[in-house]
């Protein structure tokens, strides 16, 4: 059976708000979180709100929700740009010793929103998934040389490290997954990486994505089945289409962009494109719906592709009525 959890996005939350989701959403049969390290928020808070808190450090965010949800606990941050691969390392480490056996890491490419603050050079997308893929070479060896007792030494393309090993260590180490949204990268992921996570959109983009990786596995002589495939998927549910259709415009237009919004890097910019979004504009790129067995069917088309865990995310603020239709509607119709 898949495992169901909350994707929790910290670009609407502040971190009262997190952590009460986290609850609310453990209480509704919502195992275990997948959550992803950002600096700002896609489009600024609504003003007159009294909700202004956004973009809360994902790491602290992680160490306390652990205490509050039973299941994995995902991380998907960017290295090099605002991460030096050893701190990533660092951290992931100690969240795993923190909570043994539950936490997992992803590594993206990124996005110019959220890591090309720091002034560094922003290379094109080949080059941040080099650097990705080298970053995740290099925590590896970084888990593997410690757990040993070595000190590792690396220089790559992208970072470098002087000699250094962890002193806090897991009793096994994290998986190391990448985030893929084409099948180049899904391939590589299947001979490099621990598994893959991808967004979720068109089931016939999904089967592409894993027949490739799994590919990859076979190549490297790894056996699929032992890696860790997941899914994010955003919906937009509410009573009535149309309410859904208002939350998603509201709350998340940049999902019905369809142009590579990567090199996006002002909440304020985001904002005024967001002004020429269209309803139809998200077809095929986020669920907008009423009925929470649409979600569940979807959810095991995921399931039937292969995919391990799913973390679902709803980008309204109706939260009362979303965790109530996950617990009587949705999980219990995958069961």
């Amino acid at each position: 059976m898949v495992h169901v959890g909350l994707a929790l996005m910290l670009e609407q939350l502040g971190p009262a708000r997190a952590l009460d989701l986290t609850r609310a959403a453990e209480a509704a049969g919502l195992r275990g979180l997948l959550t992803a390290d950002v600096l700002q928020p896609w489009i600024p808070a609504p003003t007159g709100t009294g909700d202004a808190d956004r973009a809360p450090f994902m790491w602290n965010i992680l160490s306390a929700a652990g205490a509050h949800t039973t299941g994995p606990l995902g991380a998907v941050l960017t290295p090099n740009y605002r991460w030096h691969p050893v701190l990533i390392a660092q951290a992931s480490a100690t969240l795993a010793a923190m909570y043994p056996g539950r936490h997992w890491l992803g590594l993206s490419a990124g996005e110019a929103l959220n890591d090309a603050a720091t002034g560094a050079h922003w290379p094109r997308a080949p080059e941040r998934i080099d650097a990705m893929f080298e970053a995740a070479d290099l925590i590896r060896k970084l888990f593997t040389n410690s757990a040993a007792g070595r000190d590792t030494r690396f220089a790559g393309g992208h970072a470098r490290l002087e000699g250094a090993r962890l002193w806090t260590l897991p009793p096994t180490p994290p998986k190391i997954l990448i985030a893929t949204a084409g099948p180049l990268t899904a391939r590589r992921a299947g001979r490099h990486a621990d598994g893959f996570i991808t967004m979720g959109g068109s089931l016939e983009k999904a089967a592409t994505l894993m027949e490739r990786f799994r590919q990859g596995t076979r190549e490297a002589g790894k056996d699929p089945a032992a890696t860790l495939k997941v899914v994010r998927l955003h919906v937009s549910f509410a009573p009535s289409i149309e309410q859904a259709t208002t939350a998603a415009l509201q709350h998340w237009p940049q999902a019905a962009m369809r142009f590579n919004t990567s090199d996006l890097r002002s909440p304020f910019d985001v904002a005024q494109i967001a002004k020429l979004v269209r309803p139809e504009d998200f077809t095929g790129n986020l669920l907008i719906t009423s009925d929470a067995g649409e979600i569940a069917n979807l959810i095991r088309g995921y399931r039937d592709l292969g995919f391990d865990e799913v973390y679902l995310h709803n980008v309204g603020s109706n939260d009362e009525e979303w965790f109530a239709a996950v617990h009587a509607g949705i999980l219990p119709a995958l069961r």
